[in-house]
């Protein structure tokens, strides 16, 4: 943890990673519900959704990092969900961005696959095996990372996002910046 601003991290090594298609854009679970992480803490279901909820009001986004590092931003992510399962991602590797550039070729390689949380936590219980329940966690970032703590925290989708994709999410964005100024009103 990072006393100055507490923010956690998780890292750890661990088995094989994933096969992964060519291309910018990647899906993935970055935390899972109720499986027990190498720092021994488990998250709960809706352990994040005042934190993405709060981050929908301002318009703001969870950040995409290069190996938790606050000084290298390597893409965006344009879904960040809760579903029965965990926390899912899917976002866009900037290919006009260095390290962005080297991420999609390691992704590619197989060299990296995992994905990892940037939190504070918010509220935490601790059950009778000493385990710390994560029920309430404020998201900074998700990072693509090589020893992710939760080994099942996986790139799973990776592929080459289309001209179409492209000018779908930009005219979703032009029309929920239309819809926002016109509720300020």
């Amino acid at each position: 943890m990072d006393t100055e601003t507490g923010l956690e991290r998780k890292f750890a090594r661990f088995g094989d990673g994933l096969e992964v298609q060519d291309g910018s854009v990647i899906a993935g679970y970055a935390s899972l519900f109720g499986a027990v992480d190498q720092g021994n803490d488990v998250v709960e279901p809706g352990a994040y959704a005042a934190s993405l909820a709060a981050l929908g009001e301002k318009g703001a986004r969870v950040k995409m990092l290069w190996q938790h590092d606050p000084t290298q931003p390597i893409g965006t992510w344009d879904e960040v969900r809760e579903d029965g399962k965990g926390l899912w991602v899917k976002g866009r590797l900037l290919d006009s961005v260095a390290k962005g550039r080297e991420a999609m070729a390691l992704i590619e390689a197989g060299a990296i696959d995992g994905l990892s949380i940037g939190y504070r936590t918010r509220k935490a219980t601790k059950n009778s095996k000493g385990q710390r329940l994560l029920t309430e966690l404020e998201l900074w970032e998700v990072s693509l990372v090589t020893f992710p703590m939760l080994p099942s925290a996986r790139i799973t989708a990776k592929s080459e996002e289309t001209d179409l994709d492209r000018s779908l999410r930009d005219m979703a964005a032009a029309f929920e910046g239309a819809r926002a100024e016109l509720a300020r009103r």
